[in-house]
C-alpha cells in the first residue's frame, strides 16, 4: 500500500476504540495487528510510516481489516489473541505463551459449556478473560445452578445411566432423558444472558443456597458458596476483563520484570515476590521484527503473558511500558505499575535485568542432550504416555520442558479411543498433537524434540504418525525397564550420571503422572469407590459426593461428618472411613 491507499482505506473506518490488522496479499497471512482509541485517525497515521520498519510494512500490505470492540480494554485482549493466533511478522510476540482463555457454548441439540482456546466455528463465545481460576470457577457455578453439560460428545452418547456430573449435582443428564429438552434450553440460555451481562441471574439463586446452608448450620458449605459468590459479583465488574487482583493484607504480591533485546530476539525475566520472599522466577522468549527498545517489549508482553493468571497486586518495571492501553488496564484491574529508582524494589529490578541478559539461556542438561542426540537444540522437549486398563479409559499426555524445567501452562491430555494396542494409542496420540501442529491449531510452539516413553515400537508408531502430518521434529524413545534411549539410527547407553539423561527421565516420568492421573479421573467418572461398599447405594452415593465435592472430599471427612449426611449411620460412616 502506498500513502494515499493508506488514506483511503482509513477514510472508511470508524472513530471508535477496535483492532486493525494489515494484510499481506496472501489473503491468509496477516503482517501487524494493533489496538486503536479511534481506529480511523490511528490507521491514518501509516500514511507516514514513523520507522523504517513499519514503512516495510506498510509497503507489503495489501488492505486493513478491522474489529470495533466496546471498550480500550476489549481492544487490548483482542489485539494480543490475535497476535497469538496470527504470528504477526512485525509485531513484538511472545514466543512461549497461549492465548486468552473463552467460553464457548456449542450448537448441539443440548448443547454444553466449556472454557476454551480453540472454539468452534459454530459455537456461541464469550471473552476473551484475563483470569483462567475466575472463569472456571463462574463455569462450575453455573453448572451447579442450571446443569448444563460439560463432557465430550464421546462421553455424551450412548449412556444408559448418568455420570457422575448427575450425581454431584452439575449436570442435568440430558443424555439419559432426565430433562427434556425445552426445559434444557431454557437453562442454556439463563447462561447466555449471565455472559450477557445479567450477574443477578446467577448470583441471587447462588446467595439464596448460601443463605440456606448457612441456616442449616453447614458453615463449610456456605462459605463455599459466599466465595464462589464473590467471583461471580466481580465477574462483571470490570468489563471482560474480570479480575480481582486484591492480595492479602500486609501480604502483597509482586511481578518484577527485567527486559533484554539481543537482535531479532527479546528475553523477559520475571520475578515473583510474596509477603517479602522471592519465591518463584522464569524467562521468556519474545521473537521481534528488529529495532524494538525494552519499553516497547515490555509494553508488548505485559497483555500477551497475564492471559491465564492471577494478576499480581503490583508489577516492577526498569522503565514504563510503552503500548497504548497497558498502563489504562493494569490500573482498571487494580494493579499497582511501579518503576522504582531506589530502594529494595529498585535492588529486584537489578536482579531481574541480570536474569535476562544472562547470555547462556540454556541449562547444561538441554545442551548436553542436543549434542548428545546431534540435533541443532534442545531446549524444548515435549514428553508423550499413555496409560488405560485394558483398553479402558485409554487417555494420553503431551507435557512440555522448557530449558530442563516443566512448563506446566503448556500441558494437554488427550482421551483416546479404547484400545488394548499400545502402538495404535501412541499413533493416535502423536498424530493429535502432529495435525493440529502443522494445520496451526495449536497455538505453542514447535519442539525441538518429541520424548516417547517406551521402546522401539512406541517410537515407530509415533515416528509414522509424525511422518504422516508432514511435521519436522526429531523423536525419541527412553523406555524404563533399561534406560536405555532409542532412536530412529539405533540406540544409546548412556551412563547413570549422564545430565542428557537425567533430562530424559525427567521428561518421561512427568509424561507418565499426567497420564496416569487423567486415566484414573476418567476412571472413576464411570464408578467410584463409594459402589463397592455395603450400604452405600446410588441415593447415598449421590448424597455424599453433594455434601462433599468428590471422593477425596468424602475420603478426608470425619465420621462425625459423614454421619450429618441423610442415610449414613454410625455403622454406614465406618466402612466408608475403614475402605476409603
Amino acid at each position: 500500500m502506498d500513502a494515499s491507499g493508506v488514506r483511503d482505506a482509513a477514510g472508511d473506518l470508524p472513530g471508535e476504540p477496535g483492532v486493525y490488522q494489515f494484510r499481506s496479499r496472501d489473503p491468509e497471512r496477516v503482517l501487524y495487528v494493533g489496538k486503536a482509541v479511534n481506529l480511523r485517525e490511528r490507521v491514518r497515521s501509516y500514511a507516514d510510516p514513523r520507522t523504517e520498519r513499519i514503512r516495510e510494512m506498510v509497503g507489503e500490505a495489501d488492505g486493513v481489516e478491522v474489529a470495533v470492540t466496546d471498550t480500550e480494554t476489549q481492544a487490548l485482549l483482542l489485539e494480543a489473541n490475535l497476535i497469538k493466533r496470527h504470528r504477526p511478522r512485525y509485531n513484538v510476540r511472545l514466543t512461549d505463551d497461549k492465548s486468552y482463555p473463552l467460553v464457548q457454548v456449542t450448537d448441539h441439540p443440548f448443547p454444553r459449556i466449556e472454557v476454551t482456546r480453540d472454539p468452534a466455528e459454530s459455537a456461541t463465545v464469550f471473552g476473551p478473560f484475563t483470569d483462567m481460576g475466575q472463569v472456571e470457577t463462574v463455569v462450575k457455578a453455573l453448572r451447579e445452578i442450571y446443569g448444563v453439560r460439560g463432557c465430550s460428545d464421546h462421553k455424551y452418547a450412548g449412556r444408559d445411566r448418568p455420570c457422575i456430573d448427575y450425581d454431584i449435582g452439575l449436570c442435568t443428564a440430558p443424555c439419559t432423558d432426565e430433562i427434556d429438552r425445552d426445559s434444557y434450553l431454557a437453562d442454556v440460555e439463563a447462561v447466555e444472558r449471565f455472559f450477557g451481562g445479567e450477574t443477578g441471574i446467577l448470583a441471587d439463586p447462588m446467595r439464596r443456597e448460601m443463605e440456606a446452608a448457612a441456616e442449616r448450620q453447614e458453615f463449610e458449605r456456605a462459605a463455599n458458596l459466599r466465595d464462589r459468590l464473590e467471583a461471580v459479583e466481580a465477574f462483571h465488574g470490570t468489563g471482560d476483563a474480570a479480575v480481582s487482583a486484591a492480595g492479602e493484607a500486609g501480604r502483597e504480591a509482586l511481578d518484577v520484570l527485567g527486559v533484554a533485546v539481543e537482535g531479532r530476539e527479546a528475553t523477559v525475566a520475571r520475578l515473583h515476590a510474596e509477603g517479602g520472599k522471592l519465591v518463584e522466577r522464569d524467562r521468556h522468549t519474545l521473537a521481534t521484527a528488529g529495532g524494538e527498545t525494552p519499553a516497547a517489549v515490555l509494553g508488548a508482553f505485559i497483555p500477551q503473558y497475564y492471559a491465564e493468571r492471577e494478576l499480581p497486586d503490583a508489577v516492577l518495571c526498569p522503565e514504563r511500558p510503552v503500548g497504548e492501553g497497558v498502563e489504562a488496564w493494569l490500573a482498571d484491574v487494580g494493579v499497582d505499575l511501579r518503576v522504582p529508582g531506589a530502594g529494595r524494589e529498585a535492588t529486584l529490578v537489578d536482579l531481574a535485568m541480570k536474569n535476562a541478559r544472562r547470555t547462556e539461556r540454556r541449562a547444561d542438561e538441554t545442551r548436553a542432550l542436543a549434542e548428545a542426540l546431534g540435533i541443532p537444540d534442545a531446549r524444548r522437549v515435549e514428553g508423550f504416555d499413555v496409560s488405560h486398563a485394558g483398553g479402558r479409559a485409554v487417555v494420553g499426555s503431551d507435557v512440555v520442558f522448557l530449558d530442563g524445567d516443566p512448563e506446566k501452562a503448556d500441558y494437554r491430555r488427550k482421551k483416546l479411543p479404547e484400545d488394548n494396542d499400545d502402538y495404535a494409542n501412541m499413533h493416535a496420540l502423536v498424530a493429535w498433537r502432529a495435525e493440529r501442529a502443522v494445520a496451526g491449531r495449536d497455538d505453542r510452539p514447535d519442539p525441538d524434540l518429541l520424548l516417547i516413553d517406551g521402546g522401539r515400537g512406541q517410537l515407530d508408531a509415533a515416528r509414522e504418525a509424525v511422518d504422516e502430518a508432514g511435521w519436522d521434529v526429531p523423536a525419541v524413545a527412553l523406555a524404563k525397564e533399561n534406560e536405555r534411549v532409542v532412536t530412529s539410527e539405533g540406540s544409546y547407553d548412556w551412563p547413570d550420571d549422564a545430565p542428557e539423561l537425567h533430562l530424559l527421565q525427567r521428561v518421561r516420568d512427568e509424561a507418565h503422572r499426567f497420564a496416569r492421573q487423567y486415566h484414573e479421573t476418567l476412571r472413576d467418572e464411570v464408578s467410584t469407590p463409594l459402589d463397592e461398599i455395603h450400604g452405600v447405594g446410588p441415593q447415598t452415593r449421590r448424597r455424599l459426593l453433594r455434601r462433599f465435592g468428590s471422593v477425596d472430599g468424602v475420603r478426608e471427612a470425619s465420621q462425625a461428618e459423614l454421619r450429618t449426611v441423610e442415610g449414613v449411620g454410625e455403622a454406614t460412616a465406618r466402612r466408608v472411613a475403614e475402605r476409603l
